[in-house]
């Protein structure tokens, strides 16, 4: 048995309880996790926004050491220390085909799996998003698990699977800044807050943070900010006043809500880009008209797990890490245990702090 934090159903509260983990079978792997990130991902599955098989155990930032592996299993081993990757490639996809593996079709159909059991009633459950990392350890396909990188904590480490593949992938791949842009940051949270560190590591000669609460500021400049702006109906008149009044170059929204899309698109120049990272729900309609979408030449571009391949773009981010240009624990405004999730949830509805990251 092992503790896990269960979603019974869309809406209704977490239960920390006892979970039954099978043994590894052919192409599996067991981890014992040793952190994982609360992402806003995780809330989503919980509202609704995200639809995905439940019950199920949620969590998909984490890190931890294998404990055994199924037949047929031979990158990893007992032992070795290893990150998770909720959103692996099928490789045989139309979109891996086309080398957008960040896309891949197939990616989230592990989620459809029963992958262990209530111990207290025998209850399916599935893993949310795959890996099920809300727990101390769990049982996931090989093709989830990635060797962590040598040198880095796993407590570090965990932050790497989602937040900083995402913030640091939305910079570099979908908005592609350049040395010497201007770019301003949306939502100052887990993803927010590596976005920032990713487009100072880029270049960025001026980033603008903005964000709902005035207490992240200090958060925001110790990633990279050099402006803050506390968001509000002028929001896009102030950045464009900060930027010499034409707008910054790139946008890159993270909170998923459609006035904060708007507004960001709004803040750049024209011919400016907008990367929305954030994930809105159905009802957050953005509206333009044909005429400002001609005259201003902006690019408004979607952006899923940063464009990242995380096989590829793990190393490069460790070595980043190694040479002191992004600091993950920067990343981090509370340690919590399991049972602190909710709490967590709840922080992050009302927009206060970076990462939450539970410790095993």
């Amino acid at each position: 048995m092992t503790r896990a934090a269960v979603l019974p159903a869309v809406g209704a509260p977490l239960e920390i309880t006892e979970i039954d983990l099978p043994e590894p079978g052919p192409g599996q792997v067991r981890i014992r996790l040793a952190a994982a990130g609360v992402c806003h991902s995780d809330l989503s599955l919980t509202n609704g926004t995200m639809r995905l098989p439940v019950p199920a155990v949620l969590g998909h930032e984490g890190a931890g050491t294998v404990v055994s592996v199924g037949p047929g299993v031979g990158h990893v081993a007992p032992g070795d220390e290893v990150v998770l990757n909720w959103a692996p490639s099928c490789g045989s996809c139309h979109a891996c085909t086309l080398g957008e593996v960040w896309l891949c079709a197939n990616a989230l159909a592990g989620a459809a799996n029963v992958y262990a059991h209530r111990s207290s009633d025998g209850t399916d459950l599935h893993p949310g998003l795959n890996v099920a990392a809300f727990a101390e350890e769990t049982v996931v396909a090989a093709d989830c698990v990635l060797p962590a990188p040598a040198g880095i904590p796993l407590a570090d480490a965990a932050l790497l699977g989602c937040a900083v593949l995402t913030g640091y992938g939305a910079v570099h791949y979908s908005a592609q800044v350049r040395p010497g842009e201007t770019v301003a940051v949306f939502g100052v949270g887990g993803v927010g807050l590596a976005a920032i560190q990713a487009a100072r590591i880029a270049g960025a000669s001026t980033v603008v943070a903005v964000d709902v609460s005035s207490e992240k500021e200090s958060l925001a400049r110790a990633a990279g900010a050099t402006e803050y702006v506390i968001a509000s109906d002028t929001t896009a008149r102030e950045i464009r006043g900060l930027t010499g009044k034409q707008g910054v170059d790139v946008a890159v929204e993270c909170a998923g809500r459609a006035v904060t899309i708007r507004t960001a698109w709004e803040s750049t120049r024209r011919g400016g880009r907008t990367t929305v990272v954030g994930i809105g729900g159905k009802d957050q309609q953005v509206t333009f008209n044909a005429l400002e979408i001609f005259h201003w030449g902006r690019t408004l571009a979607g952006c899923v797990y940063g464009n990242s391949d995380p096989a590829r773009d793990l190393p490069i981010l460790a070595e980043h890490v190694r040479a002191g240009r992004l600091d993950l624990s920067a990343l981090v405004t509370e340690r919590i245990a399991l049972d602190g999730i909710p709490s967590a949830f709840e922080n992050m509805l009302a927009g206060k702090g970076g990462r939450a990251l539970v410790m095993f």
